[in-house]
């Protein structure tokens, strides 16, 4: 089988690419972020904390396909693989052992808001080059604005 033709020009293709690639791997590390902590949780917000972490996972591992797919589209091939994301993430990521609510609250509502820009470099930058690559990004960024306020609210 030959290689996925690319429907967009080389130079949009990278940039594409790029900002496909880069929010890979803020979403496979959001998401396993998010479960570390819903794992280690305590505090007297605990079940409200808990489950919300649950939907940063959902969207987190429901964007990642998206984005993953819509590389392959382009003909570029997604790399979510452990060492990968271990590599190049830019999260900060949580202390080992019981986390106290408040610090996860304050510490996911910090990594949202940190992807959050990254997302809009990137929103900015696939503008001319591939508006539908823009367009999933937009819709991503939404949701992550979403969790965003409300993680901020609980502060």
């Amino acid at each position: 089988m030959g290689a996925v033709k690319s429907p967009i020009g080389d130079e949009a293709q990278k940039i594409a690419g790029d900002a496909l690639q880069g929010s890979l791997i803020d979403l496979i590390d959001l998401s396993l972020v998010a479960k570390q902590a819903h794992w280690n949780l305590t505090g007297r917000n605990f079940k409200v904390v808990h489950e919300h972490l649950d939907e940063i996972v959902a969207l987190a591992r429901g964007g990642q396909d998206d984005v993953a797919e819509r590389a392959v589209a382009i003909g570029v091939n997604p790399d979510g693989r452990a060492r990968t994301v271990a590599d190049r993430t830019r999260i900060p990521q949580l202390e080992a052992g019981y986390l106290d609510d408040d610090k996860v609250v304050a510490a996911i509502t910090d990594i949202l808001a940190q992807i959050i820009a990254r997302f809009r470099e990137r929103i900015t930058a696939t503008d001319e080059p591939d508006p539908v690559t823009q367009d999933l990004l937009i819709g991503i960024a939404r949701e992550l604005e979403k969790q965003h306020w409300m993680f901020q609210a609980q502060t």
